[in-house]
């Protein structure tokens, strides 16, 4: 079996906020066994919130000496792929091989899009282009572009990343697995149960330019924890509904609470599907007990 990445929310009291405890959450999720923390991304998501994934990403980094980070997933079709891969590169120079680069296209707010100049009906096929470039650039290549959306004359980003950085596609669509199969090291998953995931393990290990010794394909998720499974749900609910504007009878399915070890065997058929990166999202009484509490879901999925 291929390594298996299991981590929490790099969330924003770890961002900002009080110094101290900021490192005592960073050491608590390292003295767990967690592999790393990973973060969203938007530019201006519902009403002007946000996150830069690559500057949160270099925050968290520089804070802690071992943990990795995930950024799932990035909004590449927002930026232009030369300074993106410059960004990456000065990352991996300050942490080399600690980074895992999600990408995906976005599209739950359709105007924080248009607000970048961007249309959002082009978001896909930017998207693709800025792959097509990003990837060679990250290779040490010299780089031309002549596309639909990018035009520049030997771009070169040195030095390059090394090791190299894993990249996972985000997205439920066809187009997003057919993303992952060609530019892809893995597919990253939300909402869709583990049939689904196993079905697009098979589409992509078919579909892929270039055969992979092991995917990393991924899921992201929610969930709530209480020793109470009523008040897990609770409060599971409450927070998804707030942050997504829609009801949590959507998500419900996808979204397991309760005990760490209800929720570990929530996750276990996702791991047999061939899923070997968790990016798992607490909602707890408190920051210390979601912690505590995905560092023994990723202790029992471990043992599996």
């Amino acid at each position: 079996m291929n390594r298996l990445f299991i981590g929490t929310v790099g969330s924003p009291v770890m961002l900002a906020g009080d110094l101290d405890r900021r490192h005592a959450l960073l050491a608590r999720v390292a003295d767990g066994g967690l592999d790393h923390l990973f973060l969203a991304d938007h530019v201006s998501f519902r009403n002007g919130r946000g996150m830069d994934g690559l500057i949160n990403a270099a925050t968290l980094l520089a804070s802690h000496p071992r943990l990795s980070v995930c950024v799932g997933v990035y909004l590449l079709g927002l930026r232009h792929p030369v300074p993106v891969a410059r960004q990456i590169a000065s990352l991996c120079q300050s942490a080399p091989g600690r980074l895992i680069f999600g990408v995906g296209v976005g599209g739950e707010d359709r105007h924080e899009i248009e607000v970048c100049g961007v249309d959002a009906r082009t978001r896909g096929r930017r998207t693709d282009e800025s792959l097509e470039l990003l990837l060679p650039l990250l290779r040490g290549e010299t780089v031309s572009a002549d596309g639909e959306f990018f035009a520049f004359d030997e771009a070169l980003v040195v030095p390059l990343p090394d090791p190299s950085v894993p990249i996972v596609i985000g997205g439920r669509s066809d187009a997003a697995v057919r993303r992952a199969a060609r530019y892809g090291d893995g597919w990253l998953g939300a909402w869709c149960s583990p049939r689904r995931l196993a079905e697009v393990a098979t589409q992509i290990d078919g579909e892929a330019e270039k055969p992979q010794n092991g995917w990393l394909h991924g899921l992201q998720v929610w969930v709530g924890f209480d020793e109470s499974r009523r008040l897990a749900g609770q409060r599971l609910g409450d927070e998804m509904q707030a942050f997504y504007h829609v009801p949590f009878e959507r998500f419900e399915r996808y979204s397991p609470y309760g005990s760490p070890e209800e929720v570990a065997e929530f996750l276990a058929p996702y791991l047999e599907a061939g899923c070997r990166l968790f990016n798992i999202k607490p909602v707890a009484a408190s920051e210390e007990e979601g912690i505590d509490a995905v560092a023994q879901v990723g202790r029992i999925l471990r043992s599996v």
